[in-house]
């Protein structure tokens, strides 16, 4: 026990020391994460604890927790809107990607049928860990590309499950035919969506709104803790991923009101558990066998990196423009975590070699040690090779921004807005997320960007507490609101301005702290009286 701590102390403060200084070089933390279990292991000589059941298991829970972060921002009904890009970007993704590894790999390097396919389904999966990580702290998880991202890294979670019954189903020696592993599947299947879904949706909001009227934040935290761990154990009970059920748990709070309190709640808990999956990781590395076949990994991860780019984009094209397709298939280029699982079941079943199952598993850390270098070089990769002046500008980090006002609304009143803080000389941003809407601003010569602001990864990038105002002018009222409560979540600090057409839409924001609220029709009848005392009155 004694030895066990004074690893996780050492490893905290390694990776302590190495991540600041990694910072300064604005590298990412996940290398200093990953060196540090290469340090620790070489070090103290701990490389038979590399594979260990129970390390991996907790490395586990940092995909958990992201997966959970990534439900919070994925409810019902915006799964239904994105289910085009998860299913139909995702099936053409995944499908495409393992037919061209599997003939790589039996054809062009001569190995097995079986060996090929799992090797194929291993490559075709991306690192959920290190893009979606990305994305949320870049704020670029609602750009066009982000989204796209995250919805095929969510079908690739789901494609995990089918891979491991194939694996089991090719393990499987006789004891149950292949429909009584499918029959039990999906009666597994059936019974986690109902507990999750019907029983757990009123327990999980019951236990939120309980633990939240109690004022006291820990007995919130440990209801949110609850529910994470319970659900990814009952997913994992009924033979699928952890992630998979941490994943339904934040959909389901994500239909509730304290969606915005859980995901900055939980944060500090996915970071930390982040860092450990990563020290797992570099734990595995094996220095020897990585310099005796530095040029084979090296080859065959350049391989993949060009082909999953060409694949993914080609999957993406079909609804999406060539720059954001390509964004997408650069993003999702490396190997992702789950093929450690893949491989390390297929190695205990005797599907694959051993020898080639660690040299696979360099490979795959190879591209995820380049990832981090790699994605945030994205945007600036694919605007240097494809130069599209009709490329709509997404909103970034506006840190350095002050004293300006943003305009949510580039439509007929916001374009007014516009014309008359163009004459006072006010510096302004048009925010729309309305691609036309963005377009035209542009054509105009004006500086707007395409976002939601009721989203509030949005309203962190645009630092609306260094705003002198945010005008609302859009007309649907529950956008309006949601909006408000977003810029109100962030900063109070600001001078809110929110256009309503009606009695009914000022009482559905009353209980909001908007500095001015303007009623479209008291303005003109105000207007109007004004203009008539202008005029010369005729007396009879």
């Amino acid at each position: 026990m004694e030895q066990a701590l004074l690893f996780i102390i050492i490893a905290l403060g390694l990776s302590t020391v190495i991540n600041i200084f990694l910072k300064r070089l604005a590298i990412s933390q996940i290398i200093g994460y990953i060196a540090t279990g290469t340090i620790i292991v070489y070090a103290f000589d701990l490389r038979h604890l590399a594979g260990s059941e129970a390390l991996n298991d907790m490395a586990e829970f940092g995909i958990v927790f992201l997966m959970f972060t990534i439900g919070l921002e994925i409810s019902l009904a915006k799964m239904n809107s994105m289910k085009n890009i998860i299913f139909v970007n995702g099936i053409l993704q995944v499908g495409l990607s393992a037919t061209a590894f599997y003939l790589i790999a039996h054809y062009f390097f001569e190995l097995a049928p079986i060996p090929s396919l799992i090797i194929a389904l291993a490559f075709s999966l991306s690192s959920t860990a290190i893009v979606l990580s990305y994305l949320k702290s870049s704020k670029e998880i609602h750009a066009p590309y982000g989204q796209r991202s995250t919805g095929i890294l969510i079908f690739q979670d789901i494609a995990v499950i089918p891979i491991l019954i194939l694996i089991g189903i090719m393990t499987n020696e006789g004891t149950e035919s292949v429909g009584t592993i499918l029959y039990h599947t999906l009666v597994s299947a059936v019974i986690v969506i109902a507990l999750l879904f019907v029983v757990g949706k009123r327990v999980i909001t019951w236990l939120l709104h309980f633990s939240a009227s109690s004022e006291l934040d820990e007995l919130f935290m440990g209801s949110v803790l609850f529910v994470v761990v319970a659900a990814s154990l009952l997913a994992h009970y009924m033979g699928f991923t952890y992630s998979l059920g941490a994943f339904v748990a934040g959909m389901i709070i994500a239909e509730t009101k304290y969606h915005h309190k859980v995901e900055s709640d939980i944060a500090p808990f996915k970071d930390i558990l982040m860092g450990t999956f990563f020290v797992v990781i570099g734990m595995k590395i094996n220095l020897e066998m990585f310099g005796d076949n530095i040029g084979l990994i090296v080859t065959v991860f350049l391989l993949t990196l060009i082909l999953k780019t060409l694949i993914t984009s080609v999957a993406v094209k079909l609804s999406s423009t060539i720059p954001d397709s390509l964004k997408t298939g650069l993003a999702l280029s490396q190997v992702g975590e789950f093929a450690f699982v893949i491989f390390a079941l297929a190695s205990m079943s005797g599907l694959i070699d051993n020898n080639l199952s660690q040299l696979l598993v360099l490979i795959v850390i190879f591209s995820m040690v380049v990832a981090p270098f790699l994605i945030p070089k994205t945007n600036k990769i694919i605007d240097f090779f494809i130069k599209d002046k009709n490329t709509i500008p997404e909103v970034v980090d506006m840190g350095k921004r002050k004293d300006h006002v943003v305009v949510c609304g580039y439509s007929v009143v916001g374009k007014f807005v516009e014309q008359n803080l163009e004459h006072y000389g006010v510096d302004y941003i048009i925010i729309d997320n309305n691609p036309k809407h963005v377009q035209e601003a542009l054509n105009n010569g004006l500086e707007a960007y395409l976002g939601d602001m009721s989203k509030r990864s949005i309203v962190e990038a645009l630092h609306v507490e260094n705003a002198a105002a945010v005008i609302v002018t859009l007309d649907n009222i529950d956008k309006k609101r949601s909006i408000c409560e977003a810029i109100l979540e962030q900063t109070k600090d600001v001078n809110l301005v929110v256009k309503v057409v009606s009695a009914q839409e000022r009482e559905k924001l009353k209980d909001l702290a908007i500095n001015v609220i303007v009623d479209g029709k008291l303005e003109v009848a105000r207007v109007l009286v004004e203009r008539m005392m202008t005029c010369q009155v005729k007396y009879s």
